[in-house]
């Protein structure tokens, strides 16, 4: 049976009996699939590192009838430094998790691969802090699957001059047009600027600010809200990271 090289991220681990190990990879060229990796469990396996989360490189495969099986990998970057940081490891495991549920199997998913590589890329650096980091990739992840509020212009008049944000309405409003929405509240003209370039920038730039603290806490609280009006899960990891992080 022919074999077929793709490039992607290992997103999912989950132990299978004594020895394997069933993963699941964010590629390029296939999007979401799932993978047997077996005898990754043995200590003497090739395959014990290249089946860590994190793991980004070129993955050998054989197709079968359910699921691919790993031959072998050859893994670009492991992300070590992750590993080594328990708060950084809580964040790239609930971007894992996310991305998991964001994405379908054998569906085009390479704009999630970018923007995976380039988030735990982030977290590895001390420019930009990790809950800057997480609002961009919660943000962009929405972008991507074009499930993301109206930014740019009055979701009710069109008028570009906005102060305000709606989660029922799921977009900004004028001065004129707040009050047509119960729920509607405040943003400053920073945070409005920020998440327009969190929606429109190039995924490669993404990473290349900071706001101030007052900023990121606004951030935080309208991220939040428009994730929590299109995620209807519980991500296990999540619940670690904010046990941490409070």
């Amino acid at each position: 049976m022919d074999s077929v090289e793709l490039t992607g991220m290992i997103i999912k681990i989950s132990d299978v009996g004594e020895s394997d190990r069933r993963i699941v990879i964010l590629t390029k060229e296939r999007g979401k699939i799932a993978a047997f990796a077996r005898g990754a469990k043995r200590p003497k396996s090739t395959l014990v590192s290249a089946t860590r989360l994190f793991a980004f490189g070129t993955f050998t495969l054989i197709q079968g009838s359910n699921a691919y099986s790993l031959i072998k990998a050859d893994i670009k970057n492991y992300f070590d430094a992750i590993s080594k940081d328990m708060e950084a490891m809580c964040y790239g495991s609930y971007f894992c998790e996310f991305a998991d549920y964001m994405t379908y199997e054998n569906m085009e998913s390479y704009e999630m691969l970018k923007l995976m590589y380039t988030t735990l890329r982030a977290l590895t650096s001390e420019k930009i802090p990790n809950r800057l980091v997480r609002c961009i990739f919660e943000l962009r992840c929405l972008v991507i699957n074009g499930e993301y509020p109206q930014m740019f212009e009055c979701v009710s008049c069109g008028s570009k001059d906005v102060h305000s944000i709606s989660i029922s309405r799921f977009g900004v409003l004028c001065n004129q047009c707040k009050n047509q929405s119960g729920d509607s509240t405040y943003v400053s003209g920073d945070a409005i600027y920020t998440l327009q370039f969190i929606i429109s920038t190039e995924i490669e730039k993404l990473y290349t600010f900071s706001v101030t603290e007052e900023i990121l806490e606004e951030l935080t609280r309208i991220i939040k809200k428009i994730v929590n009006q299109i995620v209807h899960t519980n991500f296990n990891s999540l619940k670690i990271l904010e046990t941490i992080t409070t």
